[in-house]
């Protein structure tokens, strides 16, 4: 088995981004978010939620929680956007850094393989606030490890 940090290098065939979006999808927390996907390739995911009141701790302002869970799902799903069929993986660990208010009409979340490995893959995501004209603010950047399963059953 071959883990590569090229996403170039690792081209997955469409039915197996479909599966990743679909699994991912269908997670009650992405669709409590109104989670979607913008566009998949291998190494790189890009995905948005809408700015909704009930996530705000202030009006028109996301609460840290929903900024986290976008980057954390752009993120943790470009680390799978990398796996070999059967597999599957699971945040065990990340950090989010706050740099300006995630308020606007949605936030947009590009997330990255960083390094894929065997076991863990290190995957980090941007984090933009989109105003009603498209302009994008950066306002948060995660650096994440996911671990990666074989849900097969096969040998680990």
């Amino acid at each position: 088995m071959t883990f590569s940090s090229s996403p170039a290098s690792s081209a997955l065939p469409t039915p197996q981004l479909d599966a990743l979006q679909a699994l991912v999808l269908a997670m009650p927390m992405a669709r409590t978010l109104g989670l979607r996907f913008v566009s998949v390739q291998p190494g790189q995911v890009e995905m948005e939620i809408p700015v909704r009141e009930a996530f705000s701790f202030r009006p028109g302002q996301l609460q840290a929680t929903a900024v986290f869970a976008i980057a954390d799902f752009a993120a943790v799903a470009a680390a799978g956007s990398v796996l070999p069929p059967g597999w599957v993986n699971a945040t065990v660990d990340a950090t989010l850094k706050i740099v300006a208010p995630a308020k606007g009409e949605c936030l947009r979340a590009r997330g990255r393989v960083v390094d894929a490995g065997r076991l863990l893959t290190v995957c980090a995501s941007d984090v933009f606030a989109v105003d009603s004209h498209g302009q994008e603010t950066l306002c948060a950047t995660l650096l994440g490890t996911a671990r990666n399963i074989d849900a097969t059953g096969g040998a680990r």
